[in-house]
């Protein structure tokens, strides 16, 4: 499997990424090495979904990076 996962940062921000192992990836964010969120932690892992393949796990993170998809990820953070 691999996964589209959505971080929420310290400063409120999404962060959007996609892996094939989300355990291992989601601490290796908490722990600062991932560059792109060490200046943000601490981070909560609010959202993710699973998929058959690594291109389609791809194709969700990109949409998650449009203004649709933001829009849509915001929605679920009200419910």
């Amino acid at each position: 499997m691999f996964y589209t996962y959505v971080l929420k940062c310290s400063d409120w921000d999404f962060y959007i990424g996609s892996t094939e192992n989300l355990k291992r990836r989601v601490y290796e964010h908490k722990i600062g090495n991932v560059d792109s969120t060490k200046h943000c932690l601490p981070i909560e892992l609010v959202y993710y979904e699973a998929c058959y393949s690594k291109s389609s796990a791809q194709k969700r993170e990109r949409y998650f990076k449009t203004g649709f998809g933001r829009a849509y990820l915001k929605s679920r953070q009200s419910e």
